[in-house]
């Protein structure tokens, strides 16, 4: 479909009745600068912070981004360390703390149902199993019992990081 344009090209002319002189431009358009402004220094840490990606995904992005992550991060535990639970739990912390931080704003209530479930998804490939889906069933809800520690405290994490999201977007909003 066409789209038309809806205001005359600028070509750098103005408008106006002949013969009538143009406003004066402002300083910034003449070329002078404005005084500078007296402002705290950023911290360094505030500066790094700010050039790290600050991507904003939706629930099921976020969802996903989660669960592939653990479950990258679960069959590389296998692979390179065998059954090491303990650092497939501790690796979980920074992912939940990441989806925490990258699901857009309204879609923050998903984070903490999230998590859980990408847990359970990358303890998949790390799981002890025995013969058959019995027990490799057994070998999962093993693991997800021993582990519930890590599991508790990266979804806290996560709720309570989206938990403060939530009440500044309402503070803001509320202003």
């Amino acid at each position: 479909m066409e789209q038309h344009r809806t205001r005359p090209p600028h070509n750098g002319t103005r408008r106006g009745a002949p013969g009538v002189p143009a406003a004066p431009l402002p300083a910034q358009a003449r070329g002078e600068r404005r005084p500078p402004v007296d402002r705290r220094p950023v911290p360094p840490v505030v500066r790094t912070l700010r050039r790290l990606p600050n991507p904003r995904l939706t629930g099921l992005g976020g969802g996903l981004f989660c669960t592939a992550v653990m479950f990258v991060l679960g069959g590389l535990v296998s692979l390179l360390l065998g059954p090491a639970l303990t650092v497939y739990g501790v690796l979980f912390l920074p992912v939940c703390v990441l989806t925490a931080v990258w699901i857009r704003r309204a879609d923050l209530l998903t984070a903490p149902v999230i998590v859980p479930i990408a847990f359970a998804v990358g303890l998949l490939p790390v799981a002890d199993t025995g013969e058959g889906t019995s027990g490799h069933l057994m070998g999962l809800f093993t693991a997800l019992a021993t582990q519930a520690g890590w599991l508790y405290a990266g979804t806290l994490a996560t709720g309570l990081i989206a938990l403060v999201r939530r009440i500044r977007l309402v503070r803001r909003r509320t202003r």
